[in-house]
């Protein structure tokens, strides 16, 4: 069983060369940027040239999930064991200096190396959709339908091991040199937050649910993500 506090093994891919002191390397650093984001991108190489792809994904213990149709390019080459590189982004901030090249961003990032694996087994295949969905939305699959034998046919669920990872913090004020900071000009830093706005029905709901509709659900109403 892979503990949290684990650390992952360096690779030469995953080794930071530029500003190194902003590398983490325990797996609880990898796992906490994980858990907050739910959108990744998915880059490959094939025949026609490097591909980069947007995706959500879900978490279960080591493990990351994707999904995606069985007719999807991306999906196809994924479950056919092409290497890949998953890399996750929060931006938490804009970093002004006094001088262009100071200029920055503050943000965690998360890359992992691998391959992926197809998953057939009915039972991790429901528990990697699941993930996938309450990563997004903690809470919901237990209101919601789960897909039937037919949807499932339809979709491809891979898994990937969180094996070959780093994460990438840059945090703090901007990095202006001493004979910079005469510079008459504000400098500093502005925090970004993804926030929520107010739930908004689906137009289709049925005209006897649009008398009474159903409340949003605490989920839905007090929406947060971990980090705001």
């Amino acid at each position: 069983m892979t503990s949290h506090s684990d650390p992952i093994t360096s690779t030469i891919r995953t080794r930071l060369r530029r500003k190194p002191d902003r590398g983490r390397f325990d797996r609880a650093s990898v796992e906490r940027i994980l858990d907050e984001g739910f959108v990744c991108h998915v880059g490959t190489v094939d025949s026609g040239g490097p591909r980069v792809i947007p995706t959500c994904y879900g978490r279960v213990a080591d493990v990351l999930y994707l999904h995606g149709s069985t007719g999807s390019t991306l999906l196809r080459a994924l479950a056919a064991g092409t290497p890949l590189c998953v890399t996750v982004t929060l931006v938490d901030g804009l970093v002004l200096g006094r001088t262009q090249r100071t200029h920055s961003v503050n943000y965690r990032s998360a890359v992992i190396y691998g391959q992926a694996r197809l998953v057939s087994e009915p039972g991790e295949k429901a528990r990697g959709l699941a993930a996938i969905v309450e990563r997004v939305v903690p809470g919901r699959t237990a209101d919601v339908r789960p897909p039937n034998r037919r949807e499932l046919a339809e979709t491809h669920v891979v898994a990937i091991g969180i094996e070959e990872a780093s994460a990438k913090v840059r945090s703090g004020p901007p990095l202006d040199g001493p004979d910079d900071l005469e510079i008459p000009v504000w400098a500093g830093e502005v925090p970004l937050r993804t926030v929520a706005g107010e739930p908004v029905p689906d137009p289709a709901t049925p005209a006897a649910h649009r008398v009474r509709p159903p409340d949003p659900p605490g989920y839905v109403r007090d929406y947060r993500r971990l980090g705001e």
